[in-house]
Parts: C-alpha cells; structure tokens; sequence
C-alpha cells in the first residue's frame, strides 16, 4: 500500500455488534469488499458515496485496508508497535487507547487524501474514537481552526486529535493533503 494512512483510536475494544455495523457500512460503500477477519477488511471505496464530490479524471473506486487493531480482535503487535515510542496520549484525547481502527488508503492521489478522510469520518460515525493526522508545518495553522480538532502537538511531528467533524472540515480546505 503506498497511500495515506489515519489512525481511529478507541477507549476500548469495538463490541461485536458495532463490528457488524461497520461492515454494513464499508459494504455499502464499496464496488468490492473481502473480509479478512471480522474487524479486518480489503474493500474499493467508491468515492462518491462517502462524499467525495470531485473525482476528477480517475476511477472512482479506491483501494483501502480497514483494520481494527487491539487485544481480543486481531493485528496486536500491530497496534503494540505503533504506540510503543508514541507521546501519552491520555492528558490530550482523555483516555489511554487500548484499541486502534487503521484506514490505509493503497494509492496516494489526491483523491485518495480527501476519501481516506471521508473513510475515516464514516467509521468514526459508528466505532466512535478520536483521529489521529500527522502533520505537516504549513498545516498546523490551517488544522488549528477547524471545527473538532480536540488536541494538537508541536514539532518535531505535529499530530492532530479530532472528531469525524475535523476530518470533513479538514478535507474540504483547498491545501489539504494527509501526510502518509
């Protein structure tokens, strides 16, 4: 996968029901879909029923990994790995994440920004959790303002904590790009 990539982070593990629900979604969602495991999923996004609404000259359909990370769910040492040598993120976001969705997008157009986004916000509509953005100097202005935004880091990696709102706030702003 070669696209950008944005990190759920939960509270606690996704009950089974809401995995299903999230399925349901994802399925509506996409022109092609397999699920790997219950929480893990290899699907095409079709752009324009998340919301994306200039497709410009590409297909529409974009590959993606969703995949719901934590003990009891799979990708353990996935998820132990990315918040190994990471900041404690409780005094920013409230809480310690025990479990994390990632939503990898597997080409890096800027259509494939802006529907990562848009992914990422309708996941957030049903497991809940905060996002988590890397991101760029020039962009911490820009994100600072932005409706949901619920916590940010300075230099040397700025990172940004919102809601499914920052997120389509974010990708309507004209410069936005998700930093992979």
């Amino acid at each position: 996968m070669s696209g950008p990539v944005l990190v759920i982070e939960l509270a606690e593990a996704v009950p089974a029901a809401t995995v299903e629900r999230l399925r349901d979604v994802l399925v509506g969602s996409s022109a092609w879909f397999v699920e790997k495991r219950p929480g893990g999923y290899d699907l095409n996004v079709v752009a324009d029923r998340i919301g994306v609404a200039d497709l410009g000259k590409v297909d529409g359909r974009r590959p993606f990994l969703v995949h719901i990370m934590g003990p009891g769910i799979g990708d353990e040492e996935i998820f132990e790995a990315e918040h190994a040598d990471g900041p404690n993120l409780e005094p920013l976001i409230g809480f310690s994440p025990t479990h994390a969705v990632d939503v990898i997008a597997g080409c890096n157009r800027p259509i494939d920004h802006i529907t990562t986004a848009l992914l990422t916000a309708a996941i957030m509509d049903v497991v809940g959790g905060v996002a988590n953005a890397e991101l760029l100097d020039d962009q911490v202005d820009v994100v600072a303002g932005l409706p949901g935004v619920l916590a940010m880091t300075g230099s040397p990696w700025p990172t940004v904590f919102g809601t499914a709102e920052f997120l389509r706030a974010w990708a309507v702003q004209p410069s936005f790009r998700l930093l992979k």
